[in-house]
């Protein structure tokens, strides 16, 4: 099966390329390398360089006719979505419509969309959250994923085209970027090991709902495998606070520096979490590697990368 990854180059698409190789697939990551890195990707992938909203990108799709399109490049950074609304609507949701009118014609058979869970939801109202939960997003990035889904729900009720919209938790693990404003673990994990302070906002009781990256990339594979078509939520279905989290990244750091502590962010949802019942029950998917193991590795990465 020929399978194109957009985002590929980047932190989760470069997992997700690594899962579809194991797999047996052909994987074609197409990225622009704004932030994704050719380091990052496996021997046996072909990396295409283009913007997601090109035409050279939508030509590519026509003439490489992928059976699976996984869509994972995006403009992710929430607070830029807010700053910049159009831009956040050019990239992930014009960006989006030009590789689905591409798909619509080439034959692709189906499209896995990395959405959100956590952004889609907005505050919710029971914990963890299922997918039937309303969707309210407070944030121009959010808006833009659940566009994306209706959009995908129109081409698949228009033209046949399947889809599965994965609704991620907070995910987090190796090659996650510690400079971006994404990415609490990989940024705690960084400047543990550099022995520089560590800030958590607020008191720390804001809990969110980590799974790690490979389970997610394990979630691709088996959604674009499986016959089913809509959302379903990819998380640990555990909430974490933030004081937590730290206390395990610190520990798998061999340091005992403590975090200081700012004003909260105006706006941060306290608390986020998903329900995974629906991925365990069509996908077969459960998380394997528990938070201690996870964070235990991602440090392992970032110290390795330091040269610590």
């Amino acid at each position: 099966m020929k399978v194109l990854v957009t985002g590929g180059a980047g932190f989760i698409g470069s997992h997700v390329c690594d899962a579809f190789v194991r797999a047996g697939h052909e994987v074609i990551a197409l990225d622009n390398l704004s932030s994704g890195k050719k380091e990052n990707l496996a021997p046996r992938v072909r990396l295409e360089v283009a913007d997601i909203r090109s035409p050279e990108a939508a030509q590519l799709v026509r003439s490489e006719r992928p059976q699976i399109l996984c869509h994972l490049a995006a403009q992710m950074d929430v607070r830029r979505s807010v700053e910049d609304p159009r831009f956040d609507a050019d990239a992930n949701i014009l960006g989006f419509l030009n590789l689905l009118e591409a798909s619509r014609v080439s034959g692709v058979q189906k499209v896995v969309f990395s959405s959100t869970g956590g952004a889609i939801y907005g505050e919710q109202d029971v914990f963890p959250a299922p997918e039937s939960h309303a969707t309210r997003p407070i944030s121009p990035y959010g808006v833009s994923k659940a566009a994306g889904e209706l959009y995908l729900n129109y081409y698949k009720a228009q033209y046949g085209l399947k889809y599965v919209a994965l609704r991620y938790a907070n995910v987090y693990g190796p090659r996650q970027n510690p400079h971006g404003e994404a990415g609490v673990v990989s940024i705690f994990s960084t400047r543990l090991l550099a022995g520089q302070d560590c800030t958590i906002y607020g008191e720390g009781k804001q809990t969110r709902d980590f799974v790690y990256v490979e389970d997610v990339a394990r979630a691709n594979l088996l959604a674009a495998e499986k016959d089913y078509s809509g959302p379903i939520n990819i998380g640990t279905g555990v909430e974490t606070d933030i004081n937590r989290l730290f206390s395990l990244l610190a520990q798998a750091a061999g340091t005992t520096k403590a975090a200081g502590h700012a004003p909260g962010r105006p706006g941060e949802q306290m608390r986020s979490c998903v329900d995974n019942r629906l991925a365990r029950e069509v996908l077969g998917w459960q998380p394997t590697v528990d938070l201690a193991e996870g964070t235990r590795r991602t440090v392992a990465f970032f110290r390795e990368k330091a040269g610590r």
